[in-house]
């Protein structure tokens, strides 16, 4: 696709904003309206490249050479960069060669035999000196979404589409090449199905295809949860919609193309052919993963590894996963030593492997996933967990390895409703969705007696004063939540008995607990301030000052103004209005004092 053929594609499309681009001259680091900006003002604010990069950091394209093997060819947009430590790979820093490109061409793939074209994905650790320019506005698009659809802080996602067809011109006899999609956000989905447009075209056409797609996504609106976003791409329009944290759980969202794909955004991959050939055991694979229990997923290529990786992470949502997790995780990642030490437990992470050199270097972890074809005569044997010591290599049989004991009796009634689908070929979509259902309302029932206890830890309203500073949240004490069980707990929605409590007191100490409480305690602790702030609104601030010397005036004035800069960079939830209101009230109150202490403060405050 050309780039006269882009331009085309926009003269036909309306774009979200009516601004041509030599009038885009605001820096984003400009003061904002009092209430935040609305959408048409806001994107006023962007520089060119800021809505790509609120998008993509990145378009990779990775070939072989036969002397050099993988090399990165081609970096879009060119100005994009990436640090030395996000570049290299620790186990061969003198090579020069990308950490990148170790993960883009598939081992499995690299046999002779293995042609046509794959679609998977890896995710690999982010510079902690990196600094995003698009900060206010992540945290503005940002905040509506769900947990497990928000930006990754920490960590990029590879999204690769890897072609490998013969080809005699070439000296190998095959052309190998990937392209690859770098981004902070988990839309696996969308990523996937953008690539299924982009890839073809460009291994037909080249560069100036690349081109054209960066322009386009260029032009894309914000990644704003809960609208009907209109995305041109080289001729076609896709249309997409990302969920918001008040959207019911595991309804699907729309993607569309020239043809209408109905999916979730995010990682909610086929669960039923992932855990096929363990789908005795998707309980204790729940467990597993809302314990940040240390696994690692053997299976024979990445696109079979990074599925089964990304539905493990997926299954415990809406509770989101918090440890590290890789989909691919080659011998070339830098974090291979620290994952494959025998010197201490293995951490809270996730791998997905294919290089059967892990068979025998994870071997110690304590919970090892064997995926892989399996015939329906085999099932059967594959009903109970195997000992590890039975794991030599990657050529095992399909199944879980692990000396795991369950906290909750296994569910009979799940496992026989997916083997009679199984036997009467029920439709994949069916299967999935009754897996996925299962695994929401499992999550939910275990996470509605913690939701149910943390809001009784927030203070009466009544017991908020404007003048005082807002009250404190109650502690979290373990054994006070572990008596309201008996009463409220999850038997009041879920038909499984096993030890609950015991299960409780394990995920008390796990890194999920910690990353949800921690996320819960600050809406809670801005919702507290959210309503002193209404409640100072409420109040007659004329009245109140009459009360108080001109120093005192002073004093409270600056402190309101801090306290209503605070809330908008915090974007407290407030009701509408209120922050335009005290605003309102404090100029009123600087009117009242002298002409001298207007003049100061009526400057601007640095936020």
């Amino acid at each position: 696709m050309d780039l006269q053929r882009s331009e085309d594609t926009e003269e036909q499309i309306e774009q979200p904003e009516h601004i041509q681009e030599q009038d885009i001259r605001i820096s984003p680091a400009e003061e904002m309206p009092v209430d935040g900006p609305r959408e048409e003002e806001s994107e006023q604010l962007f520089l060119p490249w800021d809505r790509f990069s609120a998008w993509l950091h990145c378009i990779c394209v990775v070939g072989f050479d036969l002397e050099l093997g993988q090399a990165v060819e081609v970096i879009y947009p060119h100005h994009a960069k990436l640090t030395e430590k996000e570049y290299f790979s620790c186990a061969c820093p003198t090579t020069g060669i990308l950490a990148i490109s170790w993960h883009v061409f598939p081992i499995s793939s690299l046999v002779i035999g293995c042609l046509g074209d794959t679609q998977f994905c890896f995710r690999f650790r982010q510079a902690a000196s990196r600094r995003s320019s698009l900060g206010c506005f992540w945290d503005h698009f940002d905040r509506d979404a769900p947990v497990c659809l928000k930006k990754d802080l920490g960590h990029f996602y590879g999204y690769v589409y890897f072609r490998q067809v013969r080809d005699k011109s070439l000296k190998r006899g095959y052309f190998q090449k990937s392209l690859v999609l770098i981004s902070k956000l988990p839309y696996v989905t969308f990523f996937h199905s953008l690539l299924k447009l982009i890839a073809p075209e460009y291994f037909e056409k080249q560069e100036p295809c690349l081109e054209a797609a960066c322009n386009d996504i260029d032009r894309w609106p914000m990644p704003c949860p809960g609208k009907i976003l209109t995305l041109p791409i080289m001729g076609v329009v896709m249309k997409l919609r990302i969920p918001t944290c008040s959207d019911k759980p595991g309804t699907s969202q729309l993607v569309q193309t020239t043809m209408v794909i109905e999916t979730i955004v995010l990682v909610f991959v086929l669960f039923c052919r992932c855990f096929y050939p363990v789908f005795f055991h998707i309980q204790m694979l729940w467990e597993l993963v809302l314990l940040g229990e240390a696994i690692v997923v053997m299976a024979p290529s990445p696109a079979e590894s990074s599925d089964t990786v990304l539905a493990l992470v997926s299954c415990i949502a809406p509770l989101r996963y918090c440890s590290d997790f890789r989909p691919y995780f080659t011998i070339h990642d830098s974090e291979f030593k620290e994952y494959t030490t025998r010197t201490q437990a293995p951490p809270s992470v996730i791998l997905g492997v294919t290089n059967p050199f892990f068979a025998k270097t994870l071997q110690h972890w304590p919970h090892i996933i064997r995926i892989g074809d399996m015939k329906q005569t085999e099932m059967a044997k594959q009903m109970k967990v195997k000992k590890l010591k039975n794991l030599k290599t990657l050529d095992s049989k399909p199944g879980v390895y692990s000396a795991y004991k369950t906290f909750l009796n296994k569910d009979e009634d799940i496992i026989k409703q997916l083997q009679k689908g199984v036997q009467q070929k029920r439709p994949s979509a069916a299967q999935n969705a009754i897996l996925r259902r299962y695994f929401l309302e499992l999550t939910q029932s275990f996470i509605i007696p913690l939701e149910r206890y943390v809001a009784s830890l927030m203070p009466l309203q009544k017991s908020i004063c404007p003048w005082k500073s807002p009250p404190q949240l109650k502690h979290f004490v373990q054994e006070e939540f572990m008596k309201t069980l008996e009463k409220a707990g999850p038997q009041l929605t879920s038909r499984l008995k096993g030890d609950w409590i015991g299960l409780y007191r394990q995920f008390l100490k796990s890194p999920n607990f910690d990353s949800w409480f921690r996320s819960r305690r600050k809406e809670m602790m801005q919702k507290l301030e959210a309503l002193h702030l209404e409640a100072l609104c409420d109040e007659d601030l004329q009245l109140r000052i009459q009360k108080h010397t001109e120093v005192e005036t002073v004093d409270l004035v600056l402190k309101l103004k801090d306290k209503l800069m605070q809330a908008q960079r915090e974007q407290l939830p407030v009701r509408a209005g209120t922050m335009t209101k005290l605003q309102a009230h404090i100029e009123s109150v600087i009117l009242s004092l002298p002409d001298d202490l207007q003049g100061i403060l009526q400057k601007p405050a640095t936020p």
